[in-house]
């Protein structure tokens, strides 16, 4: 077992953005947290991505907003604390740095765009499902992606065990993503998919690559800014 705790890496300019998805993702949970059972119930079906809103949109029997804006707002939905900590935890590793390479405002429209793209192939791999997802790891496996393009050396304090080790971030990344996309390989024609919620493991593999794609293109079309 091991948990990234900090990487090494100080960035040169103060990470607002970052800061501030984090917060936003935390101000949503608490009102959460506010709601009872039912109200809780109402604004997850209004807010999650559902797939099969997408597929009735396209058929004729469900409206643009009610489809597609969930890929935006399910970013910021959480359905635990131990998956909004989990979350908050690789956003405040990794998404400093990614934020100082991009800029501010690319960095926003980075992340909601891996957000939004990670969604779309969780949607394409749970056609027709009725089961809500919820979550900011598409979006934060694209800024993961992005890391591993950026500062592939560089070394994420972890903890492996009892103990805190400097482990080269390619040597994290790599070992994450082969998981989620064995996990996901695995779900490829189960007909038990619709029905066992669990983790949208093909937004993590969609947004991660999604990540990786557009930093190399901006490398390519700006050369390295460290």
């Amino acid at each position: 077992m091991f948990i990234p705790l900090k990487d090494e890496t100080p960035s040169r300019t103060f990470p607002f953005i970052n800061i501030l998805l984090i917060l936003t993702n935390i101000a949503v949970f608490v009102y959460q947290l506010t709601l009872g059972p039912r109200a809780y119930k109402a604004f997850v079906l209004a807010d999650a991505t559902i797939p099969s809103r997408i597929s009735a949109f396209l058929s004729g029997h469900a409206g643009f907003e009610t489809a597609f804006l969930p890929l935006v707002t399910s970013m910021f939905l959480h359905g635990g604390l131990l998956h909004i900590a989990g979350n908050m935890l690789f956003l405040w590793i990794f998404g400093d740095n990614v934020e100082d390479y991009f800029g501010h405002l690319p960095y926003l429209l980075f992340y909601l765009f891996c957000g939004v793209g990670s969604g779309l192939l969780h949607v394409a791999f749970n056609w027709g499902s009725t089961i809500p997802a919820l979550g900011a790891s598409g979006a934060i496996s694209g800024v993961m992606g992005a890391y591993l393009m950026l500062f592939p050396r560089e070394r994420i304090l972890t903890l492996v065990f009892i103990f805190i080790v400097p482990i080269p971030a390619v040597f994290i990344l790599v070992y994450w993503f082969v998981i989620q996309f064995a996990e996901a390989v695995t779900t490829v024609g189960s007909s038990a998919l619709p029905q066992n919620g669990g983790v949208a493991v093909w937004a993590h593999v969609g947004g991660f690559l999604l990540g990786m794609l557009i930093t190399g293109l901006a490398r390519s079309a700006g050369g390295s800014k460290r």
